[in-house]
């Protein structure tokens, strides 16, 4: 049987939610054992997200194999099992770049290099490799970033059209499209979808099925006006509402509405019964908690939702599997102020976590909370950046190191706690230089760190170019540090932990990156566990 594509299109507004729907949607799939594949076509200029600010972009997914990717990838991988790389994600500076670096070798043979074909190829060529990043792959979900009418997403939706054209029976496309409620009418308006399904159809894609993201579940005779005026038999017009406790939801609302029957049915697939009840089981301890605990997130990032996205999920996750509801608070590292009481603003938590970043701003806001929590015996989990806030912070105020901090703040500093590697300092280029990817990390027996994973070795997703300097090693554990966690290779530093404290832990990787709803990650459960226990006493 040939592979089948599902194109997945958003229209009207952006920010619909194209990748959760997409994710969801293969949820659905995989739970009828259909092997799958994720690719998102991002239709920015930027090579990668590498260097884009998170206030604007979000946060940047990490595949194993190194690729800096959209942030929808982490929904791929939060809701499916499929093999996630730099085949899932594309971007137009990728494509062009690609098409440009041919020309410049003389692949084309001298001819006039255009977006039709030489572009356009080189898209369909991103589909086919993402089909065969595995065996036995049945389907791709290939999302269309930004919303139609944008110039920027023209060269893909052309690419799709011919894509289409040559395997008639093989593709479909999903609509994402917004229905709005008119409040002073007291009306849900049909107009906008309309207006976006025929600019899609100008360009020569018409849509199978629509998903009419609303409010509220559409009335009948709605879905039969969209079915009109949009060309689609009304059973392919479904609802995409808001959900109520967790997006996590959403696949079990599409089931509802028996979408993936209707998948199944226009791409011939052949499938087994769908079983979701170990998703139904998380969502009902999700719904019923026992339980309740809070936690504090100080960072550099927080007025943005997106940009610590996969940390908030991977506490959703850990909370969830122990029947507990987490409250996640917010603060804005630079905000934070000394007083009498070192930390008037973050205080009564029963937990905290410092995440990645880059830069000098809110750096003392970091260090003040990290202090609070060490002083205090209160969990802590630091990432990345918290990694490093904590071994700075630890070297300031245990060892006296009163000047110590890290070569990214203060090159000329005297005691660099955090250094950059010597092969990185004579690399101009920020694009793709820093350490990216999974590698192993060997972990010692009787650390809280080796209690979490159960295992001597583990594998996970880095993005950084600073790390903790060895010279510092001997001094840090003299004085209480346990460096719970080597990369043996490379003989580098990943994890360090607090002797005689309920969980203070560090880590110079991103474990978020490795966290799924039915299968938390083992560092955030552990976190979970001793503010349970530290709220119990």
């Amino acid at each position: 049987m040939s592979i089948k594509y599902i194109f997945v299109t958003g229209g009207v507004i952006s920010s619909l939610g194209k990748g959760l729907a997409s994710a969801s949607i293969a949820n659905l799939l995989e739970n009828r054992n259909i092997k799958i594949a994720m690719l998102k076509l991002d239709p920015y200029l930027n090579v990668d997200p590498g260097t884009m600010n998170p206030f604007q972009h979000g946060e940047v997914y990490v595949t194993d194999d190194g690729a800096e990717t959209d942030l929808d990838l982490g929904h791929y991988y939060r809701f499916t099992s499929s093999a996630l790389s730099s085949k899932s994600n594309a971007t137009t500076g990728q494509i062009y770049d690609t098409v440009i670096k041919k020309e410049r070798k003389g692949d084309y043979l001298g001819k006039t290099v255009q977006v039709i074909p030489h572009i356009t190829d080189e898209i369909k060529k991103r589909i086919l490799d993402c089909s065969k990043q595995e065996k036995n792959i049945k389907v791709v979900f290939v999302e269309i970033g930004g919303t139609i009418g944008d110039i920027e997403s023209l060269p893909f939706l052309e690419a799709i059209r011919q894509f289409r054209n040559e395997r008639l029976n093989d593709c479909i496309n999903i609509h994402l499209t917004y229905v709005p409620f008119i409040k002073a009418a007291k009306e849900l308006k049909t107009k906008p979808t309309q207006h976006s399904v025929q600019m899609l159809r100008e360009i020569g894609i018409i849509p199978d099925i629509i998903l009419c993201r609303s409010e509220n579940i559409l009335p009948n005779e709605l879905k039969e006006k969209i079915s009109l005026f949009c060309n689609v038999k009304k059973e392919c017009v479904k609802d995409a509402v808001d959900v109520q406790d967790s997006i996590y939801e959403v696949p079990l609302e599409f089931r509802k509405q028996k979408l993936d029957e209707l998948i199944c049915d226009l791409l011939n697939l052949k499938c087994k019964p769908i079983n979701l009840s170990k998703w139904q089981k998380m969502i009902d301890n999700l719904k019923n908690p026992k339980k309740t605990i809070k936690i504090a997130i100080v960072g550099k990032y927080i007025s943005h939702s997106d940009a610590y996205k996969s940390v908030f999920e991977a506490l959703f996750h850990a909370a969830t599997s122990l029947n507990t509801k987490i409250e996640i608070v917010g603060f804005e590292s630079d905000k934070i102020i000394e007083n009498k009481k070192l930390i008037k603003d973050v205080k009564n938590f029963d937990g905290y976590l410092v995440p990645g970043g880059f830069g000098e701003r809110g750096w003392m806001g970091m260090i003040l909370t990290t202090k609070y929590a060490r002083e205090n015996k209160i969990p802590f989990l630091g990432i990345c950046l918290g990694m490093h806030i904590m071994s700075i912070e630890f070297a300031r105020n245990i060892l006296k190191l009163k000047d110590a901090n890290s070569s990214e703040i203060d090159v000329d500093t005297k005691n660099p706690i955090i250094s950059i590697l010597e092969d990185q300092k004579q690399i101009e280029k920020l694009g793709g230089t820093m350490r990216l990817g999974s590698y192993p990390c060997n972990l010692i027996e009787n650390s809280k760190t080796f209690k979490a994973y159960k295992k001597k070795t583990i594998h996970e997703r880095h993005r950084h170019r600073f790390e903790f300097n060895n010279k510092y090693k001997n001094d840090f554990e003299d004085n209480g540090i346990i460096f719970s966690g080597i990369n043996k290779d490379a003989n580098l530093c990943e994890i360090v932990e607090l002797k005689n404290h309920p969980f203070m832990i560090g880590v110079q990787f991103h474990p978020e990156l490795k966290s799924k709803p039915l299968t938390p990650h083992p560092l955030f459960v552990s976190l979970i566990k001793a503010m349970l226990n530290r709220k119990k006493k």
